[in-house]
């Protein structure tokens, strides 16, 4: 296996990996009006992560593969600044 592939096949168990964990975090929130507005955007935001990078890794080319990779760091930037 290449470093390349090893980096692709760990960043895809990590993001699927980091999304089970945000969903299963918010599973052992309170439920509540507050709780159930932020539970909704954080999975949202966690599962996107996860299925636009695995969206990038099927990239026909390197180029399609760099502009869906920019585009998903641009999306998670834009996440976390607020």
């Amino acid at each position: 296996m290449t470093d390349k592939e090893v980096f692709v096949e760990g960043m895809k168990k990590r993001t699927k990996k980091f999304a089970v964990d945000v969903i299963l975090f918010c599973n052992s929130l309170k439920n509540n009006k507050a709780s159930s507005v932020i539970t909704y955007q954080l999975v949202k935001s966690a599962t996107s992560l996860a299925a636009n990078y695995r969206a990038a890794c099927i990239a026909r080319s390197k180029k399609e593969f760099s502009v869906k990779y920019v585009l998903l760091l641009k999306k998670q930037m834009n996440l976390n600044s607020g």
